[in-house]
């Protein structure tokens, strides 16, 4: 489903990501993992085309490599953001409609949709997302990437600040769309136990490149995964 081919990332002449290639299959999981820095967030805006790069990104097998990020969420790709970026002066249901600016003929049906997988969103549908917890507004800024009905989510950090239970939580979301929807799922994640948990397959990001990449039942017994990651001797 998505195909990238040497893919770089400069920031002046730092390097952030360093000619990488990896794929993602349709209905799987695939996670990356690295350390803070190791370039995670800079290959996904790189696929997203929200910062200038080199190589070839391929989405069901058409080039698009150069396309804006709006005509991407077309094709049927959508980002969860790191830090989440919901519009915290809108309501819930407002950010959703946001959401559906390519699909608003559908926007009713969606909206019900994300009240049912997200229940704790439909009680507070009329909510500024800035009164939100952490928790909720990681799903709502999930419910809104679904509102463009796509065949592939993408989502960077989703774990981050949030506590273990909610983690657990949005994880099982995750599975459930996968699983039930179809949905191809690429995550990256610091939090290497649990993407591997859920992934079938993943890869490790250090200093901008690709070291390693296995089965995700594989990576999660890896010595080395473990005593760098995993914080296990």
């Amino acid at each position: 489903m998505l195909k990238v081919n040497n893919l770089k990332v400069k920031y002046g002449v730092i390097e952030a990501v360093r000619g990488i290639d990896f794929n993602v299959g349709a209905k799987e999981i695939v996670t990356i993992i690295g350390a803070n820095g190791a370039g995670k967030t800079s290959t996904l805006n790189a696929i997203f085309n929200m910062v200038k790069k080199e190589g070839k990104v391929d989405f069901f097998e058409a080039d698009i490599s150069d396309l804006p990020t709006h005509a991407i969420v077309k094709r049927g790709m959508a980002l969860v953001p790191e830090g989440r970026k919901i519009f915290i002066n809108l309501t819930v249901e407002e950010n959703l409609r946001i959401g559906a600016y390519i699909n608003d003929e559908n926007y009713e049906k969606l909206r019900d949709t994300m009240y049912e997988i997200f229940p704790r969103l439909k009680q507070k549908r009329d909510t500024y997302g800035g009164s939100l917890s952490g928790g909720e507004q990681q799903m709502l800024a999930i419910a809104r990437a679904l509102m463009s009905e796509p065949k592939m989510l993408v989502l960077d950090e989703p774990s981050l600040g949030l506590a273990p239970k909610i983690v657990k939580e949005v994880f099982e979301i995750l599975i459930k769309l996968n699983k039930e929807d179809d949905v191809t799922i690429l995550l990256v994640e610091q939090n290497a136990a649990a993407a591997l948990k859920i992934a079938n397959r993943g890869y490790v990001m250090e200093n901008g490149k690709i070291v390693l990449e296995d089965d995700a039942k594989a990576l999660l017994k890896s010595d080395e995964i473990k005593k760098k990651y995993l914080g296990m001797d």
